[in-house]
Parts: C-alpha cells; sequence; structure tokens
C-alpha cells in the first residue's frame, strides 16, 4: 500500500492527466464521471480580512468552514472528438467550470482545436488541475491577473506524439472577460504558450519542465480619463478622445519544474514569474485595494490605471520517504505596481492608492495520503504587505491564515 501511495504522489508532476485542458483520457469513452472534493477549516489573525485563500472572511468571522471545491467533470471520447464538461458545487452555488469541445483527426493526433470554455494555457498553474496541486491555492499573482483561470474562446494544441514529444505549443483567442463574462468591448485577447518537458532523465529519476508564455489583450476605458504609472505616482490624461480608448493589457511569463526521485523519496521544485501591464482601477468603498488591480469581468465604470507589475513564486515539495507525508514550502510575490513602493504609495497628490501595495506570503505545511483517493492537508499562510504612507497599510495587516483540508478524489 505505501509503494502505491509513494507512486501517487511522484507521477503527476508532469503527466498530461493533470492539465484540466483535456479530457481524463484520451482512450476513446462512453461517459465518464470523475471529480474530487475539498472540504476545510481555516483560522485567520483578524476577523473579515481580504483573503486570497479561499476568498474574503465575513465582517465578523476569524474561522470557518467551508466546501473550497466540489468538481464534477463528464467527459465522452470517440474518434474525432473529445467533450469535457464541469461543474463546480459549493456552499455559495452551483457554477459552470469548463465546457469545451475538442476536434481532431486520428491521422494528425499531434493537433487537436478547442473551443467554448477553457482554462487560460497561459505557463504552469493556471492550466494545473487544483485536485492534483499540493498547495491549497494558486499564488496571488495569477489570483489577480487571471481570477478563476478560464475564458471563452477558441485555441490550437499541438502536442506531437511522435519526434518531439517533449514540445507543447498552444495559441488561443479569448473574449478576454473571464471564465462566466460576456465580451464587453468586441476586443479579442491572443495567449500563446510553448511548453517543453523531458521526463526520463538520469536513469529516469530527474524530471526537467520549462517554458514561456505570452498574453496581449486590452481593456476598455469609458471616462474620458486614465493614468499611466510613473515614478512619482501617476500621470492623468484627460479627454473626450480618452472615451473607449483600449488600455494596454500585456503578460510575459516564464515557469520551471524539476523534479528527482532519490531513495529518501522525491524532491521537487516548482517557479513561475510573470510581469508586464495590468489596467486596473482606483481603490474605493466597493473594491478594496487588493482587487483593484484585478482583472475585469465586465466593464469598468471609473478611470483606469494602467500599472506595470510582476509576480513570482517558488514552490518546494519533498516527499518524506514511504510514510506518505509530503513536506511544503512555498513564497509568492505580487507587486501590482513596480514603479511605486512604501512611502511613495499614499505620498500627497500623486494618486497612488491601495491598489498599488505590494504583498508576499511564505506558506508551509504538510499533505498526509490518507489512501488512494483521500488527501489531509494541514498548511499555515505568513502574509506581509509593505508599509506604505496609506492609513490601511501604515503597518502589516494581520492577515495570516492556517487551513485543513480533506480531499476525496474519484
Amino acid at each position: 500500500m505505501k509503494k502505491i501511495l509513494l507512486l501517487l504522489i511522484i507521477i503527476p508532476l508532469l503527466s498530461r492527466g493533470q492539465n484540466n485542458n483535456a479530457p481524463s483520457s484520451y482512450d476513446p469513452h462512453d461517459i465518464k464521471i470523475t471529480g474530487y472534493l475539498q472540504t476545510q477549516f481555516q483560522k485567520v489573525q483578524s476577523p473579515g480580512v481580504t483573503s486570497f485563500s479561499g476568498g474574503d472572511f465575513s465582517t465578523n468571522a476569524d474561522h470557518r468552514f467551508m466546501i473550497r471545491r466540489g468538481r464534477l467533470k463528464i467527459d465522452r471520447v470517440d474518434k474525432y472528438t473529445s467533450v469535457v464538461f464541469q461543474l463546480d458545487a459549493t456552499q455559495d452555488g452551483v457554477q459552470l467550470m469548463d465546457a469545451f469541445i475538442q476536434l481532431r483527426h486520428p491521422k494528425y493526433k499531434s493537433v487537436n482545436l478547442t473551443a467554448g470554455l477553457f482554462n487560460r494555457p497561459f505557463g504552469y498553474s493556471i492550466v494545473y488541475s487544483s485536485g492534483y496541486r499540493d498547495f491549497p491555492e494558486r499564488p496571488r499573482v495569477f489570483q489577480t491577473i487571471m481570477p478563476r483561470e478560464r475564458d471563452i474562446g477558441a485555441m490550437v494544441g499541438f502536442h506531437p506524439v511522435n519526434g518531439l514529444k517533449f514540445l507543447n505549443a498552444e495559441f488561443a483567442v479569448v473574449n478576454g472577460s473571464g471564465q462566466s463574462a460576456k465580451d464587453y468591448d468586441s476586443k479579442a485577447d491572443y495567449i500563446g504558450n510553448l511548453f517543453f518537458k523531458f521526463d526520463s532523465l538520469a536513469a529516469k529519476k530527474l524530471y526537467l519542465a520549462f517554458g514561456g508564455s505570452v498574453y496581449k489583450g486590452s481593456v476598455r476605458n469609458n471616462t474620458k480619463t486614465y493614468y499611466t504609472a510613473t515614478d512619482l505616482g501617476y500621470n492623468a490624461h484627460t479627454g473626450d478622445e480618452f472615451i473607449g480608448k483600449n488600455i494596454d493589457r500585456s503578460y510575459y511569463g516564464a515557469n520551471l519544474q524539476v523534479q528527482y526521485d532519490n531513495d529518501f523519496g522525491s524532491t521537487s521544485l516548482k517557479t513561475e514569474y510573470v510581469t508586464g501591464n495590468q489596467p486596473g482601477v482606483a481603490s474605493s468603498a466597493d473594491i478594496k485595494g487588493p482587487y483593484a488591480s484585478r482583472s475585469f469581468t465586465s466593464q469598468p465604470a471609473t478611470d483606469l490605471y494602467r500599472r506595470p507589475f510582476n509576480g513570482y513564486y517558488v514552490w518546494f515539495t519533498q516527499v518524506l520517504g514511504k510514510t506518505g507525508l509530503t513536506a511544503l514550502l512555498a513564497y509568492d510575490v505580487y507587486d501590482p505596481n513596480t514603479k511605486a513602493s512604501g512611502q511613495t504609495i499614499g505620498a500627497l497628490d500623486n494618486f497612488t492608492n491601495d491598489g498599488d501595495v505590494k504583498f508576499n506570503t511564505l506558506g508551509y505545511g504538510l499533505t498526509y495520503q490518507v489512501s488512494q483517493r483521500l488527501k489531509l492537508t494541514v498548511y499555515n499562510e505568513q502574509v506581509k504587505n509593505e508599509k506604505t504612507s496609506l492609513k490601511n497599510y501604515l503597518a502589516d495587516i494581520k492577515d495570516n491564515v492556517f487551513t485543513t483540508r480533506l480531499q476525496y478524489r474519484w
């Protein structure tokens, strides 16, 4: 049994089975139902804090039980087509997660066409399934620029079955407005992704993968004014000609995954970096600071702020022998405005606001593979924000989060 559990932990790193933009298997089959359920308990330092660990806490709550994810995936594969339909059921209701059709020809299995609602093919963590990920949540930077990961559009994929098996290439055209939103500006966004994987190195003990991604899009400005970041704050641009102007939204990313299987267990390191320009808004009573730079699902009603940003994460995991335990260590950073920092943010008349504050998170914990289907995760996150001149960020907010999660996957 322990050998089986160890195998379950080691294999998933580079397997296509953990790619959300695929059926459960490409072997022809009638309706197949898979999924997973995540139930968890969380404790936060202060009631009502903004959190990227499963959503904000209620005003008077500093702990909670919740259904984090309840996924039900239905797929079918025949000679020429695949269809995938996935729902997410939680205490907040039922939401559509995936709904896409894939076309391919038996003579050209390396190429497929996907149409519908699917994960944006950008980088590593966006497409990697939450049901297999060791860490409870995706990094803050990706939750901000690509919330809920999906979009509606069409995608061409190139995955060689012979020769260049190490290569994966994808190109997608999407609405740009997110998972379940209608396109609000008639401007398509474009995504390109290259990924290379080598899973049989060093006597089949070393697994290596890396890639790069580009996202090119825009956000429509609906007012007479928009702002661009400078070293001194923001410059305001005002005029009737700026109503309907499309503000650049562009991301550039690189990622790396390394895993080495050894006598003690398995050691893996995964990291990803992304930078670019992100149109956002100013924080307000309705929009909390960390969400001011989040991508939009509907037409922004207020002035746009074009922010140069960057972010990255490092995930380290160590399988602890044949115990079924895996040690987790993570660090991620999101800086929504790389031109402003510290006491500059909130300085008089420079237009900076709560949406420009940098955050970093240190996470650590353990997972225990109780059985083939059941996994327990215990994880703590220490969240730090930079100190600024803003009244809400004069010191570090008390928003550390402790999570205990049970997951059952079938």
